[in-house]
């Protein structure tokens, strides 16, 4: 009987494992940015240096900001007629139009900070959760 538990246990452990795989193999990386890598075509032409990585879709960039969103909200969002800012724990996803579809960038906050400020200013919410100086007297010193 000690046996038979030890296989039921050991069957169960078999099948959680193996949905695990199918979820990994079928969703791919767990964060936006391993989303981005798995969804769109990489343009390394397009790289901004080595901080900002590109990927292009044909598609406007109000579809792929739906695409990303549905799947990763982001903690701040900021929209306007140059394209669309997503600001996540770490990294931020710059969607930007091309003359047929988008150009999306991903890059780490601390590069991508001062790189778009101009643009969305206090609409990230910087300094709410991320790892970039400021929030108050003595902060970030």
């Amino acid at each position: 009987m000690t046996y038979r538990r030890w296989f039921v246990v050991g069957v169960a452990v078999a099948v959680v494992g193996a949905l695990i795989a199918a979820f990994a193999i079928f969703y791919g990386n767990f964060s936006p940015r391993g989303y981005v890598q798995d969804h769109f075509s990489r343009a390394s032409g397009r790289d901004i240096g080595s901080q900002a990585v590109a990927y292009t879709s044909n598609k406007s960039p109000s579809q792929v900001s739906k695409e990303i969103t549905d799947t990763w909200q982001p903690a701040d969002q900021y929209v306007d007629g140059s394209g669309v800012y997503l600001r996540y724990d770490d990294d931020s996803v710059v969607i930007l139009p091309l003359a047929v579809g988008s150009v999306i960038l991903l890059e780490r906050m601390r590069t991508a900070y001062p790189r778009y400020h101009g643009v969305v200013g206090n609409s990230w919410g910087w300094g709410r959760g991320s790892t970039v100086r400021g929030g108050g007297p003595g902060a970030g010193k």
